[in-house]
C-alpha cells in the first residue's frame, strides 16, 4: 500500500495541483475523483509549454519535426499504457466522441442482420451510441440486465443473450454510479465462443484511473478512455483500435490514408499531456518494482493504486481507529453493497431522511468535495431500480489518505446527527 512506504503519499500529493485546496473555496479534501481527477502539474506545464506553439505538423521546419516527434513518442507510449500488441491510438474531442465514433463505424460496417450486446449498467454514452446507430444500421439492440443487488454484470448475466449473431459487444469496465468493476476479460472469451467474429468495444472512462488495462490480455476491439479522469486535462478522449476495426469503413478525408481515424490538425499537447500521465505511473511503479520496463511499471503502479484505494476504502465502510465506519452509520445504505469485491474506489450511500443533496452540500460546508447523483439520463437506470431518486459519490484516488477518510467519517457522524 502506498501509505506503507514512509513520505511516498506526501511525494505523489507533491505532483498533483490543488490536492489539498480549492482557489475558489479553499482548504478541501477531494473526493469528488471519479468526476474528474486531480491534474499533475507536469500536464500543466506541458499544456502552457504547447498552447503557445504556432508550428503546425506537417512542414520542413525543425518545430513542426519536433511536434511530429512529440506525437508519435506518445503513441508509442499509449500503446504500453493498453498493452496493445498492434492497432492504433488516437485522440477525440472526448471519451464520449470517441465512442459514439467507434460504435458508429462498427453498427455500419459488421454483417447484416445481427444484434449489437450491451448492458443496462452502462453509461449513457455508450448506450446512447448504440440506440442511434444500431436502429441506423437495422441492427438488434438488446441491453443485458445488470445485478441491482451488487452493482454490476457479469459473464453470468451476458451468457443468456450470447448467440452467433451477436456482431458487437458493448461492456462498461467499471461503473461510474457504483464503482463496481467489471470482468472484461471473462465477458469477451464467453462472447468470442459462440460470436468469434464480435466487435467488442470497452468504455473504460470510469476505470482508466484505478489501474489495470490489458486490451491484450481482454482480447477486445475497441477501449476509450477521457484523460481528464486520469490525472491529464480536459478537452480530449483517447481511444485504441484493433487492425480489424480500424479496416471498416469511417469517417475520413478523401484521398487520406485509409486506416487514418484521426480528423484533421491533431492536438499536439493531447498526446504531449498523455505522456506526462504514463512518465508518471512509470515513476510510481518505479517505487514497487525493480523492472526497468515500462509496461512492467506501469501494472505495478496499477497494483498499488489499487491496493491503496482499497485501504480507504475499508476504512471508509468499517471505520478508522476508534470511529465507525458508514456501515455502522444509522440509516446509511451503501448501494453495492458493504462487502463486494468489484468495487474500485468509490462509495456511493444514500442517507435514511435525509436529501442526498443536502448531504453533499454539508460536506461541501465542511470542505469536503462529494457529488449527487440524480435519477437522470446520467444516472436513472442505476438509481431507479433501488427505488431512489439520488445519492451520494464519493470518489477516492490513490493520492488521497487515511487522515481524510477520517475527517469524512467525522462529518457524516456530524450530518446524520444533526
Amino acid at each position: 500500500m502506498i501509505e506503507e512506504k514512509v513520505g511516498l503519499l506526501d511525494e505523489i500529493r507533491s505532483r498533483f495541483a490543488q490536492v489539498d485546496a480549492c482557489p475558489i473555496e479553499g482548504e478541501r479534501i477531494f473526493f469528488e475523483n471519479a468526476g474528474g481527477s486531480l491534474t499533475l502539474r507536469s500536464v500543466i506545464e506541458t499544456s502552457a509549454r504547447m498552447a503557445a506553439i504556432p508550428d503546425n505538423q506537417g512542414r520542413t521546419n525543425a518545430g513542426s519535426k519536433d511536434l511530429e516527434r512529440q506525437i508519435q513518442d506518445a503513441k508509442a507510449k499509449a500503446q504500453t499504457f493498453f498493452n496493445a500488441k498492434g492497432g492504433q491510438v488516437f485522440v477525440g474531442e472526448s471519451g464520449t466522441e470517441l465512442l459514439f465514433r467507434l460504435l458508429s463505424a462498427a453498427c455500419l460496417g459488421v454483417k447484416k442482420p445481427g444484434i449489437v450486446l450491451g448492458s443496462t449498467l452502462e453509461h449513457p454514452s455508450s448506450r446512447s451510441a448504440v440506440a442511434r446507430w444500431a436502429a441506423i444500421a437495422e441492427l438488434k439492440d438488446v441491453a443485458v440486465p445488470h445485478n441491482d443487488t451488487t452493482g454490476t454484470v457479469s459473464v453470468e448475466d451476458y451468457l443468456p443473450e450470447i448467440t452467433p449473431d451477436v456482431r458487437i459487444a458493448t461492456i462498461i469496465h467499471t461503473s461510474p454510479i457504483t464503482g463496481m468493476g467489471v470482468d472484461i476479460a471473462r465477458i469477451t472469451k464467453a462472447i468470442r465462443k459462440v460470436a468469434p467474429d464480435c466487435l467488442v468495444i470497452v468504455d473504460g472512462i470510469q476505470h482508466a484511473a484505478h489501474g489495470g488495462i490489458d486490451v491484450s490480455e481482454a482480447d477486445v476491439d475497441g477501449y476509450v478512455i477521457s484523460p481528464y479522469k486520469m490525472f491529464s486535462r480536459h478537452g480530449y478522449g483517447m481511444a485504441w483500435i484493433s487492425d480489424r476495426l480500424a479496416k471498416l469503413p469511417h469517417n475520413a478525408l478523401i484521398g487520406g490514408p485509409e486506416a487514418n481515424w484521426e480528423m484533421g490538425t491533431r492536438d499536439t499537447g493531447s498526446y504531449a499531456t498523455f505522456s506526462d500521465v504514463v512518465d508518471y505511473l512509470s515513476w510510481l511503479g518505479a517505487h514497487f518494482t525493480d523492472s526497468r520496463d515500462i509496461r512492467g511499471r506501469i501494472e505495478a503502479a496499477g497494483e498499488a493504486m489499487k491496493a491503496q484505494e482499497a485501504a480507504l476504502v475499508k476504512a471508509m465502510i468499517y471505520g478508522i481507529g476508534n470511529q465507525k465506519g458508514l456501515a455502522e452509520l444509522e440509516g446509511v445504505t451503501i448501494i453495492g453493497g458493504e462487502d463486494n469485491p468489484a468495487r474500485e474506489g468509490l462509495v456511493c450511500l444514500s442517507v435514511s431522511g435525509v436529501a442526498s443533496a443536502d448531504v453533499v452540500q454539508q460536506l461541501n460546508d465542511r470542505g469536503i468535495r462529494t457529488h449527487v447523483r440524480k435519477a437522470d439520463h446520467y444516472s436513472g437506470n442505476i438509481l431507479r431500480p433501488l427505488g431512489l431518486d439520488s445519492a451520494v459519490r464519493v470518489s477516492l484516488a490513490h493520492y488521497n489518505s487515511r487522515a481524510e477518510v477520517a475527517t469524512f467519517l467525522t462529518a457524516m457522524r456530524d450530518i446524520i446527527k444533526g
